[in-house]
């Protein structure tokens, strides 16, 4: 489902497709991560040709810093090295609130 970012240089290979691409920063304690966890693989099946990253955030936090990650789960989809969209960890509580942020970038 998700294809676990190791490096900043795949960070940045990854943010600069053409198309869409979803970035969800994690951390292997974090139980909201845990909860999205259960529900994101139903989601991701709603939508077409969505390729899904996965990053941990403690042990990329400049990284997370940088594109303003301040809690996790959060899901971030970036396309052409641009921040498209960024839906923070308190939004990201429901399969519908994840469903509908990511149907603003890709196609059911």
């Amino acid at each position: 489902m998700f294809e676990n970012i190791l490096s900043e240089d795949q960070f940045k290979s990854v943010i600069s497709q053409e198309q869409p691409v979803l970035v969800k920063f994690y951390a292997e304690w974090c139980p909201d991560c845990k909860r999205m966890d259960m529900f994101i693989g139903e989601v991701l099946s709603e939508f077409q040709d969505i390729s899904s990253y996965s990053i941990d955030k403690d042990q990329f936090e400049e990284l997370a810093n940088n594109q303003d990650v301040m809690g996790i789960p959060s899901l971030l989809v970036f396309q052409n090295n641009r921040k498209l969209g960024h839906l923070h960890s308190a939004n990201a509580k429901t399969p519908d609130q994840v469903s509908e942020f990511l149907g603003q970038f890709f196609k059911k």
